[in-house]
Order: C-alpha cells, then structure tokens, then sequence
C-alpha cells in the first residue's frame, strides 16, 4: 500500500555550513534549523506538520478507530494501590474525561497484627473512602497549562507537608511547591528552573534539589531550607562536565547520598542529614574506575554499606564494607564480606530494604527477578564472613516463561515488600509479599476492559544468529490464533543503548496491532542489557555497529519464518533507538515496508562534537569521545544517519519529535527528513516529519494526548504492514 503524495513537500533552504575536525570537512546545508528562535524555523516547522497532517489524512478513520479501542479497553476510572507512609495511604485516582491524576490520602490503622495494619485499604472507583483526602487536582493545577508533568511528588514522613515539583513546557524544567497539609495552602516559597527529583530529609526540614548546566547536566546538588530566608547549603558541586551529579535520601534516612556517575564509573559521597554542612565523605574515589552504589545500615549499633560493585566483577556483586574513614580503597576492599558474590549469569541491578530484609533486584536469564535475605543472617554473616554469601529466596509464584519483576516499594518502617509483575501479554499485577509468611498477596490487576483474556495471546523467546556468531534474544508476541500457515506482518523494535533493557511489559494499545494480525517482535540487541554487562560492552563506543548488525540479522532471521512476510516489516525506535532506526534504514532500506522513528537521534555526531549542547559530554561514555579521539570520530561518522543516507530506494518514513525537547533536539529529526529527501532515490515515498509544538522527550502530556499519539504512530505503521484484504476487514 506504498503510496506518493501529489503533494509538494515543504524545501528547507539550504546553507552550507562546515565542520573540521581531525582534517576532515563536513559540509551541512540544515544546521541553520538549530535556530529555534527565529520566525523562519518555527514557519518551518509549521508547514512540516500541516504537510504530515494532509499526507496521512486517509489514515485519520483508522487511527479514531485505534485510540477508541484504547480508551474503550481502559479503566478510565483508575487508581493505584495505596502506599503506607508514617500514619497515612498514599494513592492515585483517574477520573473519566480528565487528562491527569488526582493524588490522595487516607490515615492508617495504627493498631493490630502486622497484616491490618500494612493491609492497604480497598480503593474503588467514584466511592470516597472514609477520611479522605485530595492533596493535588493535577487537572485543576494543569487547567491553563499547555503541558503538565509531575517531576517529584512527596509527602513528609510526619503527614503535614507536601513538595511537588511541575514541567509546564516539556524541557524538564520544574517549579518547585510546598504545601501546608493542615491548612491546604500553596506557600509562596517555592524554586524555579530546578531538576526532576527534589525530596524531603526525613524531617521535612530541608529540601534537596538538583541544578542543571548550560549543556542540561545536572552538576550541583543543593539544600533548601523550607520557609526560610537562610541561603541554600552548596551540598557538591560536579566540575566534571563528563559526569552526571544526583541525590538521593538513604534507605534508613541517615544520609544524602550524592553519585557523580558515567556509564562507566562512580563516586559516591555520603553526607549526614543531621549536618548537612559536613564536608561530603568519599566512599570510592573516581580514580579507581568501579561503577557502584551504597546504602547505609546500622549492624549491632555500628555502621557498615551494603554496596554493589563491578570491581573485578563485570555483572557486580554484593557485599559488605565498613564506612571509609581514613581506609584507602586497597585497605577498604580487604575488610568486604561478599552477601552475593559475583555471578556470570546473574547481572545484580539494586538493593533496598524492609524493616527485616534486604532486597536484592538482579537479572537472570534476561529477567529481572526479585531474590531476599533477613537482615538477621546479614548480622550473621558478619560474624562467620562465608565466602558463598547469603542465601537468598525467591517469592514463589512466576510461572510464565518471559516476564519481569520489580520492587516497587520498601521501607525500613515496613516488613511489607511491594512487587509488581508483568508480561507481554499479562497486564500488570501488584503484589505485597510478607517475608516472614512467605505469603504473596495479590493487591490489583490492571483492569482491561472488552473481554479482554491473556490466553489469546502468546509470547515467547526466540534466538537470532548474529553474522559473528552471537544469538541474540527476540521477543516474540502475537495472538494464540495466529494463521502459521501463511505470512504474516512483523513490527520490530529495538533500543540497545545505555545497557537499557527492554523487558516485558504489558500494553493496552499494543492489543490493537496484534487482534489486526501483527506480529511484535523486540530485538533484544547489544549496547542493551539483557543479557548482563558484556551484552552492553559489545555494542558502544567502537563496537556501536554491532547494535545495528544485530537488528538487521534479526529482521533476516525473521524475514526466512515460513509465518512471516519478508516483505512487510516494518521498524520502530525512539531516541537512541531512534539513532538504530536511521542506521538500519542506511544498512539495508530494502528491507523495511516502513519505519517510524521517535525523538531520533539521527544527528550524533554534531551534537556530540559539541559539548555545550544538552547532554554532550555525557554521551562520551557511551560513544566515545570525537572531539579527541579521531579513531572515534571516524567510527561515528561511519554509522551516524544524517552523514549515511544513500541514493537507495527507502521506506515510507515518519521521524516523530517535540520542539522542547531537551534531550534530543527537534532539530535532529528536522535535518535528517530534510537530507533525505535530497539524497535518496526519488521513486522512495517522501519521508515526513511530525512535531509536537507543545510537547517533550516524551511527547504532549496527558493520557488522552498520549493515546492519540499512539493510535497516529499504529496507524502509520498498520497501512503498510496490512495487505489490502487485511486493511478492509480491519479497518
């Protein structure tokens, strides 16, 4: 159903600009894009989005029918399972025909056993329940605002005030609230221009916020007191422009945590909340190139860290270590006692506790599983120092063959520990799992409505030969019914970035391509996670190009299934899998019926080149430093999509974007379109772009908003993946 536009597609002008580096001239007649302030860019703009809207109008029916079967088959009505913090249940309402939440309270049960008093009470749709309480009408605050998102939102330990932090525009900066949960008022002291994130000391005395530079790194961490005039405390000050500065509150309270981190190494300074103008103690020093973290415990009334490292162990490992003082790290490491020694198979993500456990989040077989041991044999293992460890447990129960776990919340005050579980084709189930009981009490399934069964669908794993011999990990998911008797169309997404996963999850709109006949399949390819550590060292820096091999073998794997159509797959990506969209149209556009590429970042190496834009430096970890390292700039220039588009015939092509973007540009989509319409064949249907003026990383806000968004991206793809039959019975 590839389909040319009689339409003219808006021309950018072109202004050559050049770029030199390492005695090699790049010539860019669309940087003059970045000029975001200028009337010519924004007209620009403009005409993309109208040329986009008339381009697709024919697919308006279908993308009104996916958003209805979106909102038909969602609880509009919704709500969280209550969280206990001190005396009060802390939880979430949504209410049919309103974009946001509401967020509210109830008092707890003070008295009883252990399960009254951590059982949540039963929320339910248009009942209030008795005592409760409104603490923010996120649609009564957004009512004025072109865009809203919460970026922290915390009660104090005590009950009685409420920060909340608010992005109005979509370039993730927030303003900062207080409220009097006595008296309901807003006061009048409040932060400008701060970072996602702020959160209370456990007295509620200070507040502590993050500032972001020029290049929107947050490089200093700062104490506010609140309602005070006193000048807020400098906690850190990160000078390096390569590291990334955040905070936050140990487990048990006693400390600000304060990580510089890369991707490839940590510093962690510990400050006491009780004087936070103590000069910040250093745990490991940067210098020594270990990626860990730290959380404080107090072990018969002395003080220890559980800390997870990768020193001399690639997936981390547990253990347990003294504070530093006065220990260089030689000294230090001499007196760990390893809790969960380092496993080639196990790749350990995090650590919390409960009042009695410590919980360990860790990556088994490409899952993320939850594993537990009592804080009573950690004391013990002080004593005896086994070198095998803790014994850890697993809460029985997870029986499918792909899914993921996570802890959703712990507290020290609490023996509760919240799970939640999901799959590709299980939506997903909060649990609350008492230790002590080995009891695993369901607490809320997410509701889909329509007749909604799981047993329709299935989702499995698969392995794709790599062409250097690795198999890479698909996830294969469609419905039970699926015809395998004859082909069938394939969506593919993939990431592989960062050591980002992209585990099972459960996804309402994603019901509306499988029932029309589509294949999803996720390429669980290297420069992710999955598969621990050395899955994600095998695709960066200069072995990026595996991340792009990786997907195409995987689309060659599944274009050879007697049930799949070579023919009709199409790719989908946002950000750097936006970036991997691109590539892979540069490898082998051939392949592809269509492709669809969110927030890409298809213009890497001019913005990494350049270190006073967003997030440049950062990336240095991950890609490489071009600036220096002229073996690297060559590398990226060799792979990056805007410098690779070829005279070839490509797919039908939308890059998706927001112009507040603060992490990926709209100028990088904007460029690319612009390049490939004046570089690729001209029998290949011209590439669109589609921005949202009002919106950011993410898109507009709101969940009406969002689903719109959706339903237009599925209904891009579905015009080229159904046949003609299958578009008529569909649609």
């Amino acid at each position: 159903m590839t389909t040319f536009s009689p339409l003219p597609a808006p021309r950018a002008r072109q202004q050559m600009t050049t770029r030199v580096f390492h005695d090699d001239t790049f010539y860019d007649s669309f940087e003059w894009l970045r000029e975001k302030e200028k009337s010519e860019v924004i007209d620009y703009l403009t005409a993309e989005n109208e040329y986009c809207e008339k381009v697709t109008a024919q697919q308006q029916p279908l993308r009104q029918t996916i958003f209805d079967e979106i909102k038909g088959r969602t609880l509009e009505t919704d709500l969280s399972v209550p969280t206990r913090k001190g005396n009060w249940w802390y939880f979430s309402r949504t209410v049919e025909g309103q974009q946001y939440p509401l967020m509210c309270r109830v008092p707890a049960v003070r008295e009883g056993s252990v399960e009254e008093r951590f059982t949540p009470p039963l929320v339910e749709s248009n009942q209030q329940l008795e005592g409760e309480e409104t603490l923010l009408d996120c649609n009564a605050f957004a009512a004025d605002l072109p865009f809203f998102s919460l970026g922290s939102f915390e009660p104090s330990l005590d009950g009685e005030l409420l920060t909340f932090g608010v992005d109005d525009a979509g370039d993730e900066r927030y303003t900062q609230y207080f409220k009097n949960l006595n008296t309901g008022e807003i006061s009048s002291d409040r932060l400008e221009d701060i970072f996602a994130g702020a959160f209370l000391t456990a007295d509620a005395t200070y507040l502590i916020y993050s500032l972001v530079d020029d290049s929107w790194r947050p490089y200093e961490i700062r104490a506010h007191k609140i309602n005070s005039s006193d000048e807020d405390i400098v906690l850190f000050k990160e000078p390096d422009q390569g590291m990334w500065l955040e905070a936050n509150l140990s487990e048990d309270r006693t400390h600000v945590v304060l990580t510089s981190f890369s991707s490839e190494f940590t510093e962690v300074r510990l400050v006491p909340t009780d004087n936070l103008r103590t000069t910040p103690m250093v745990v490991i020093p940067r210098t020594e190139r270990v990626q860990y973290s730290v959380e404080p415990i107090i072990i018969a009334g002395q003080q220890y860290l559980i800390m997870v490292h990768d020193f001399e162990a690639i997936n981390s490992e547990i253990v347990l270590s003294p504070m530093p003082t006065g220990l260089g790290f030689s000294d230090l490491r001499q007196q760990w006692i390893k809790v969960m020694p380092h496993r080639d198979d196990v790749r350990v993500e995090g650590v919390s506790f409960s009042s009695r456990h410590l919980v360990v989040t860790a990556r088994q077989d490409t899952t993320v599983k939850v594993f537990l041991a009592s804080l009573d044999a950690l004391a013990q293992l002080k004593v005896t120092d086994s070198p095998a460890g803790l014994t850890f447990t697993e809460p029985a129960g997870f029986t499918e063959e792909i899914y993921t776990t996570g802890v959703l919340s712990t507290s020290v005050d609490s023996p509760v520990v919240r799970i939640n579980y999901t799959s590709w084709v299980t939506p997903t189930r909060i649990f609350d799992y008492f230790p002590e009981q080995e009891s695993l009490i369901l607490r809320r399934e997410t509701p889909v409505l329509g007749g909604f069964d799981s047993e329709d669908y299935l989702a499995y794993r698969m392995w794709a030969p790599a062409r250097d011999g690795k198999m890479i990990p698909l996830s294969v998911v469609h419905r039970a019914d699926l015809d395998k008797s004859r082909e069938n169309p394939v969506l593919q997404y993939g990431y592989g970035s960062y050591e980002v996963s992209v585990d099972p999850y459960f996804s309402i709109p994603r019901l509306s391509l499988l029932d029309r006949g589509v294949i999803f399949v996720v390429a669980h390819i290297r420069g992710g996670g999955e598969l621990g550590r050395s899955w994600y060292q095998d695709g960066k820096k200069l072995q990026k190009k595996n991340t792009f091999f990786d997907f195409v073998d995987a689309t060659e794997f599944l274009g050879h299934l007697d049930w799949v159509d070579a023919q009709r797959i199409a790719i989908h990506g946002g950000s750097a899998g936006g970036l991997l969209i691109g590539a892979t149209l540069n490898l082998a556009p051939e392949k592809y019926c269509a492709a669809i590429a969110d927030v890409p970042f298809v213009d890497a190496l001019t913005t990494i080149l350049d270190p006073n834009l967003p997030l440049s430096a950062l990336e240095w970890e991950e890609w490489g430093n071009p600036i220096e390292d002229p073996e690297v700039y060559a590398y990226m220039k060799s792979y990056t999509p805007y410098e690779n588009i070829r005279q070839a015939t490509y797919p039908p092509i939308v890059a998706v974007t927001s112009l507040n973007d603060t992490r990926v540009f709209y100028v990088e989509p904007a460029k690319w379109v612009a390049k490939l319409r004046e570089t690729i064949s001209p029998d290949s249907p011209t590439p669109l772009l589609k921005i949202e003026m009002d919106g950011g990383h993410g898109g507009g806000s709101g969940r009406y908003t969002q689903w719109k968004e959706t339903a237009w991206i599925y209904a891009f793809a579905l015009t080229y993946l159904l046949d003609q039959d299958g578009w008529n019975e569909s649609n």
